[in-house]
């Protein structure tokens, strides 16, 4: 795999609010790297992005801004549906990528990327997983490798957002937000999911209309693990999202959110943060940095295209168990070798 140039040239396709805060982030965080292009089907849109970087051209077509001379590696932060199209062309063009979840919407199509990207017999594909860069559940990750507590037994989540976006549905809930928690749960715990279920109590009266919310999801490993998940997308207070896990000899918990407790006027507390940005700021900016320094080593790193395609379809399990009931069993196809 060839090297690439010293400053990478990076073009964001979609530039919605991850796209330009990906655009923000190389421009003023990230080391090495510049955006040299930006995509997105309102054209409006992309020129008022890209008047904000010197030098940025807008495109409305990924494909016409992947063939441009200066775009060394592309960033893919559009609406999951038009992921595959996006990354077939980026493979074309044997270009790097850093694709926002989802890989795609559904497993099917998320195979035929991982059957593009195996028939290049190199990974293109990093897959923006970004708590695998939160510090908290890299600590976490590296004390469950040392076997100290002994091997998991459950994994307890809870994910909560202050309210739902408008049109949001039930399945949104596991396609947008379980998704994480099912990364999370392969990558901590280095095991596949292989059954899925959700309960549903009656909904909480901050939920819109016809949204079941919260949801209770159960999963089940080929590791003997069980994990829950609270889903809680309107809690009405703040962004939480926090971890716990319980091994033979000890437990471990992330996300207490305790870095800054206050004490003033007889009270004592913290700051909860509102969206997954600020509360992800940190994992983000580490995510894309090690994307772009293993893209300029002419290496491809972290989570990979078999983790989305794997995530596929649990979420395909989890939304029928959520719409039919009962525990429904994870269809997962043979892991390429490219992927072991």
């Amino acid at each position: 795999m060839a090297q690439r140039p010293h400053t990478l040239g990076v073009a964001v396709i979609g530039t919605g609010k991850m796209g330009a805060d990906h655009v923000r982030r190389i421009q003023e965080v990230t080391s090495g790297a510049r955006v040299t292009t930006v995509v997105d089907v309102d054209a409006e849109r992309a020129k008022s992005v890209a008047a904000r970087v010197d030098g940025c051209t807008a495109h409305t077509d990924p494909a016409a801004a992947m063939a441009s001379a200066d775009v060394d590696a592309v960033i893919v932060a559009s609406p999951g549906p038009a992921h595959e199209a996006a990354l077939l062309a980026a493979f074309e063009h044997d270009l790097p990528v850093l694709c926002e979840k989802p890989l795609t919407p559904d497993a099917a199509s998320a195979l035929r990327v991982l059957e593009a990207e195996r028939k290049l017999g190199r990974r293109r594909v990093q897959v923006g997983f970004m708590r695998r860069y939160d510090a908290e559940y890299m600590k976490l990750k590296s004390l469950l490798e040392t076997g100290q507590l002994g091997r998991p037994l459950m994994l307890h989540n809870r994910h909560r957002n202050v309210a739902s976006p408008p049109g949001w549905t039930s399945r949104m809930l596991i396609n947008d937000s379980v998704t994480h928690e099912m990364d999370v749960t392969r990558w901590l715990l280095g095991h596949e999911i292989t059954a899925v279920t959700v309960l549903t109590p009656t909904p909480s009266g901050n939920a819109p209309d016809g949204i079941r919310d919260p949801q209770f999801v159960v999963f089940e490993t080929d590791g003997g693990a069980i994990v829950d998940v609270e889903i809680f997308v309107n809690c009405g207070f703040g962004y939480q999202v926090q971890a716990e896990v319980v091994c033979e000899r000890g437990t471990a918990r992330v996300g207490d959110g305790h870095a800054l407790v206050t004490n003033a006027a007889g009270r004592w507390g913290g700051i909860i943060a509102q969206d997954y940005i600020e509360r992800f700021a940190d994992a983000y900016d580490r995510e894309v940095q090690a994307w772009v320094d293993a893209t300029r080593r002419g290496e491809v790193t972290g989570p990979s295209a078999w983790d989305g395609y794997a995530v596929a379809a649990v979420c395909e399990a989890a939304v029928r168990a959520l719409e039919e009931g009962g525990r429904v069993p994870v269809d997962l196809a043979d892991r390429p070798a490219l992927y072991a």
